[in-house]
């Protein structure tokens, strides 16, 4: 079986989509920055760790990026800052590793010759929805230095396919929930705080909406878009064709575990207004007529995994404080 490899292997998507591939019978080289500890982030424990062959390094240096890469012909590119509000804070550090890592990338697939490159953008690329749901030829963005971030790696991704033939598929995920995910994200600081103290949460704006895919089924996206050759040179979403507010996901969720806390407005939580993107809803059509893809968790039914999830794993988050 053909040996693929990941970049951003050990975080949240990264490590569900090794644990997937490798289901699914493929060698997978798992990329993820250096640490002296070893640390494997979510593949620490990993009932597949022995089966996989880690590298680390730094998606910001084309030496060690070009080296892993000489060892396949497929990569997923998924390493990226992708916390909105530390985009506030530190703009440059999003430059040098969305941009320069995805330049990275794209330069060690032209010299050998890759035969998949598969680019990970997001729907934050878009801004606040112009028109839903959101197909792949609505306008784009950039109103966080995050976002700046992605449609400059996005348009340098495409303009390797336009002037070197290199075969990049560019999947633009919508939301993405589950298992693992960091507690900087809405519904993994929904649950956790609610863990903590049930009586009250602090929150951001409540009346955004967005388009939120389970896990599995975008990994599951990621696969099907890998195998098909109709989208080479293309941008294509992921998502569900449906949106939820955050008041409405708090309701969601408080049903589920059965309680009524009381919601506090944090002004940190709050973006600056003309930074916060209102409205986001993936129009999913490009998938479902070129892959074999299909949804298979409703969002009611991927909260309560997630809940689940996170009742059982408490000990590896903190939640004590807000996470930028």
């Amino acid at each position: 079986m053909k040996k693929i490899l990941i970049t951003g292997a050990c975080g949240f998507i990264g490590s569900h989509l090794t644990e997937m591939m490798i289901e699914k019978g493929y060698n997978v080289v798992a990329f993820d920055r250096y640490n002296s500890n070893n640390d494997y982030g979510w593949l620490n424990n990993s009932k597949y760790k022995k089966h996989i062959e880690f590298e680390l390094g730094d998606i910001r240096d084309f030496d060690s990026v070009y080296k892993v890469m000489k060892k396949v012909k497929t990569v997923f590119h998924l390493a990226a800052l992708i916390g909105i509000p530390y985009s506030y804070l530190s703009p440059l550090a999003y430059i040098k590793t969305n941009v320069e890592g995805t330049y990275n990338v794209l330069e060690s697939s032209k010299i050998l010759n890759l035969e998949n490159v598969i680019i990970t953008s997001t729907s934050e690329t878009y801004g606040s929805a112009m028109y839903t749901p959101m197909d792949e030829e609505h306008r784009l963005f950039g109103q966080s230095p995050y976002a700046a971030s992605k449609i400059s790696a996005d348009q340098v991704s495409l303009s390797y396919y336009n002037s070197f033939d290199t075969p990049i598929k560019l999947v633009r995920p919508f939301n993405v929930y589950g298992p693992r995910q960091s507690t900087r994200a809405i519904i993994p600081t929904i649950i956790c705080q609610l863990l903590r103290n049930s009586s009250k949460i602090y929150l951001g704006n409540l009346n955004t909406s967005r388009d939120y895919t389970y896990v599995s089924d975008t990994c599951e996206a990621f696969f099907q878009i890998y195998k098909s050759k109709k989208l080479i040179g293309e941008v294509i979403n992921v998502g569900t064709n449906t949106k939820f507010t955050i008041k409405e996901i708090v309701n969601i969720i408080t049903s589920e575990m059965n309680l009524s806390p009381k919601i506090i407005t944090d002004k940190k939580r709050v973006r600056p207004v003309k930074s916060e993107v209102q409205k986001l809803q993936c129009d999913n059509n490009k998938l479902k007529n070129n892959t074999q893809w299909i949804q298979k968790n409703t969002f009611k039914r991927g909260i309560t995994k997630t809940i689940k999830w996170f009742l059982k794993n408490k000990n590896f988050f903190d939640f004590r404080s807000y996470h930028v």
